[in-house]
């Protein structure tokens, strides 16, 4: 084999090789090779911000194999992802390989597909710079941060806290997010809700109270709807105007790295981290029948909108095979990216658009399934016709009083025949409307106030979050899936990020002594200029500089001002007693998270686990079934008369009972996901219904 190919992952080696054939060796770096080192700094403040990289420890195996293939070879490709990230590790390998990064033969791949790889193998390059200084940059730029910040939180909160340039601003978003719900005073509203009945419809239909004498009236008491109610009764309510017209709806573009993830957390419960690596192995490549190893996405980490006029009319011709030419748009759609957004690569989309969800279906695990389904569909509907609705509005007069209805019926499906986008929050739908003309009379069928008031703004969901920092230049798209919750600062309430305690004295500390690290505008600003490096246009080092003389000098000024101070987080309280000493024990954060310590320590140093209780009960004993972890902190479920009970199980209960022998049944995931009795001699089981979005 005269030729070799270096990739990042392992799980590209057999797609990639297959479409290579035998004169190549293809091989995997696993990830990086060399970094900073863990124990020190490992940047020289003095000397331009020099790195000292050396040869990660358990990647010794790896570079001793890469030097061993790299042995005689007639040329050596560098084919990590095509990004900064991949762009470095390539920079890395030439120089632990002893190549010239200048003639050295770079080569990225958008997709895992024949023509992609093939694509890719005829263009090779020397490694971009201005992409391996923009991580570097990058890199360091994290490195004094975390490493500054980090020890300084450790002596004056608590051992094991970390600070990080995008982790820090987005904790402080929720920090801010929880006053403001906090801070907020629910004001009263009411309103008057009508349903009417039209001579041509024995189905009554809804309308809103809106005003008196053409102005919009607000009902702030109970008073003011009830003195409204009075004026209308035995009023005469008739079609005072009529408003028709016919609404387009465009289809959403195509899926970048974030909005891949809003609409993941939105759609399937997804977490980020779950998004992405679902993402990674489509990209990287799937064992389907009669086809082999195919990558079946493009590259998942992309803020561009761009796709290739091949996939264009590769989903068009899919979309008027299967539905019809009226679902083709008058015009091929190109959806413009922002100005701001990094273009190298196109937007997520499917390799083969004739590769339906359905056709791969056997070959992917669960998450695979429902993401490449997710990714599949927002594609086609991308380049679909517009949905077109017939719309009314009507405004129904009862003397000086007024009210309004709408409503929509569908004249053409177009897009929607296959997908819609999710929504964030609750809204208001509309319903169908009889038909109506002007001065038809409606017979009143209903008419009641409701007492509402106003809600604070909502706590952020992962989604919602992810949103709200790409809206803002706070980090960039590979970088959003937050460690936040890992780190004790945020905890998840359902699908709601609430700060913690921790996060909140954190974040308090930070702003006082570290503001512009929490700082929406100066983390944008940060990014602004990473990009700069990106495409040549200012030098990597003047970044660093630029920060970290201010940096340096607040560090000092820190310091100095806590020089005695040590911070305190209050211990919350419960109302569990301490069966040594009968205090109300306290909920602690340790090493593997919280458990319930006495607040008499040291003379009482009784401490437990925090019981989460599941549903069902135990069918040894009848008590309890609790969530536990283990040490290595997998999930497991026991009775909690353990140890005098021994039920144990790794799959969680259910609320369901057994219809053989009345014991709770277990759910068991992932392939050969079932119901199945926890009563061993029962042997009850059925297969889990597949879930639908």
């Amino acid at each position: 084999m005269a030729n070799l190919v270096i990739v990042e992952s392992p799980t590209k080696t057999k797609s990639i090789k297959k479409y290579l054939g035998r004169n190549y060796q293809v091989v995997a770096s696993k990830g990086h090779v060399r970094d900073l080192p863990k124990s020190t700094l490992g940047v020289d403040v003095e000397h331009d911000f020099e790195p000292r990289y050396i040869n990660i420890r358990k990647q010794s195996d790896i570079i001793k194999m890469l030097r061993e293939e790299a042995k005689g070879k007639d040329k050596i490709y560098l084919a990590t992802d095509p990004d900064r990230e991949g762009e470095a590790i390539s920079w890395h390998l030439a120089h632990i390989l002893k190549l010239d990064p200048e003639k050295v033969d770079r080569v990225t791949f958008s997709e895992i597909t024949k023509n992609g790889v093939k694509e890719g193998m005829a263009h090779p390059r020397k490694i971009d710079m201005d992409l391996v200084n923009a991580q570097q940059a990058r890199r360091i730029l994290d490195r004094l941060v975390g490493y500054k910040i980090s020890p300084f939180l450790w002596k004056k909160v608590q051992p094991n806290l970390s600070a990080g340039r995008v982790q820090s601003v987005a904790v402080r978003i929720i920090v801010d997010r929880e006053n403001e719900i906090r801070a907020f005073v629910p004001e009263e509203y009411w309103t008057i809700d009508a349903k009417f009945l039209a001579a041509s419809s024995k189905k009554p239909f809804a309308a809103k109270f809106y005003g008196k004498g053409g102005k919009k009236l607000e009902l702030k008491t109970k008073e003011d709807a009830d003195a409204v109610l009075a004026a209308l009764k035995g009023a005469e309510y008739r079609v005072s105007s009529l408003k028709k017209g016919v609404r387009k709806k465009s289809p959403a573009p195509p899926f970048t790295t974030s909005t891949l993830q809003q609409e993941a957390s939105r759609k399937l419960g997804f977490r980020s981290q779950r998004t992405m690596k679902a993402a990674q192995e489509l990209y990287e490549g799937v064992e389907i029948p009669k086809m082999g190893a195919v990558g079946l996405i493009t590259y998942m980490r992309t803020d561009s909108l761009r796709i290739s006029d091949e996939a264009r009319d590769a989903a068009s011709a899919y979309i008027g095979e299967k539905y019809g030419p009226k679902y083709l748009p008058e015009s091929p759609r190109v959806y413009k990216t922002k100005n701001n957004a990094q273009d190298a690569h196109e937007a997520i989309r499917p390799t083969m658009a004739e590769l339906s969800p359905d056709r791969v279906k056997e070959s992917l695990t669960g998450d695979q399934y429902k993401l490449y389904k997710l990714i599949w569909e927002r594609f086609i509907a991308s380049q679909m016709a517009n949905a077109e609705y017939d719309t009314v509005s009507a405004d129904i007069s009862a003397g000086d009083y007024l009210f309004k209805a709408s409503g929509f019926s569908v004249r053409f499906d177009g897009f929607t025949v296959l997908y819609e986008e999710g929504k964030d929050g609750d809204e208001e739908k509309e319903g169908v409307l009889p038909p109506l003309e002007e001065g038809d009379p409606l017979t009143l069928k209903d008419l009641a106030g409701s007492q509402h008031f106003t809600q604070p703004p909502p706590r952020f969901t992962e989604a919602s979050l992810i949103k709200f920092l790409e809206e803002h230049g706070i980090g960039r798209p590979s970088t959003y899936a937050p460690t936040i919750t890992k780190r004790g600062y945020v905890e998840l309430e359902g699908k709601q990020l609430k700060p913690t305690q921790l996060g909140e004295i954190t974040t308090k500390l930070m702003e006082e002594h570290f503001a512009s690290i929490v700082d929406e505008a100066f983390t944008a600003h940060m990014e602004s200029d990473l990009d700069l490096v990106e495409e040549g246009k200012k030098p990597w080092v003047d970044v660093l500089k630029e920060f970290y003389g201010d940096f340096s000098k607040t560090l000092e000024k820190a310091e100095e001002e806590m020089k005695d101070v040590k911070m305190k987080i209050p211990d919350e309280e419960t109302d569990i007693v301490c069966e040594k000493c009968g205090r109300n024990m306290v909920i602690k954060t340790g090493r593997y998270g919280k458990f319930l310590a006495c607040p008499g320590f040291p003379e009482c140093r009784n401490t437990k686990r925090i019981a989460v209780e599941m549903p069902g009960e135990c069918p040894k004993c009848g008590g309890k079934i609790l969530e536990k972890k283990s040490k290595r902190g997998k999930k497991f479920y026991g009775c909690e008369h353990n140890p005098e009970c021994d039920f144990l199980s790794w799959d969680p209960p259910t609320s369901e009972k057994c219809p053989q022998c009345g014991k709770t049944l277990l759910k068991k995931s992932g392939r050969g996901a079932r119901i199945y009795c926890s009563n061993p001699d029962c042997g009850y089981q059925r297969a889990v219904e597949k879930e639908t979005n």
